[in-house]
């Protein structure tokens, strides 16, 4: 009984000695501030939660089309071919546009014949012109409306 007690005395002991030498703890409030500026949080936070998430994102959508793969399945040459055929297009627009337009740079009635395609400028009163295209190859043909 005599060793029990002594155990008791010094258990005492220490329980007394750590609550007198233990520093003081305060405690505040504590305070939620959002990360994801969708909820209220910094703006500058968005494109580093953005990219974490698409990182971590294993799922592909198998539908849809991504220009980088396209980029990776196309060679320099068709990539050249392809820009060359833009850029020739695009000439041959703006000298189809010149002819359809008139000395005050308005558009007015009549056909325009290239090499492939006949451009009809109709008039439909009201200051509204109709202009189609037809592809003399296939015979299709597109149409669409401006004002004057």
């Amino acid at each position: 009984m005599k060793i029990v007690k002594t155990y008791l005395r010094r258990g005492a002991w220490w329980v007394s000695a750590l609550v007198l030498t233990a520093p003081a703890v305060y405690a505040t409030e504590m305070v939620y501030y959002p990360i994801n500026p969708s909820f209220g949080g910094n703006p500058d936070n968005g494109f580093y939660l953005l990219s974490t998430a698409e990182a971590q994102n294993k799922h592909k959508d198998p539908d849809a089309e991504s220009s980088r793969f396209d980029l990776e399945r196309t060679s320099p040459l068709q990539s050249f071919n392809e820009s060359l055929e833009r850029a020739v297009l695009n000439r041959l627009a703006s000298v189809a546009a010149s002819q359809l337009a008139g000395t005050d740079g308005t558009l007015q009635p009549g056909t325009v014949e290239t090499g492939n395609f006949v451009i009809d400028i109709v008039d439909l009163g009201g200051g509204v012109l109709q202009i189609t295209t037809t592809d003399k190859l296939m015979g299709t043909s597109t149409s669409f409306q401006v004002g004057r």
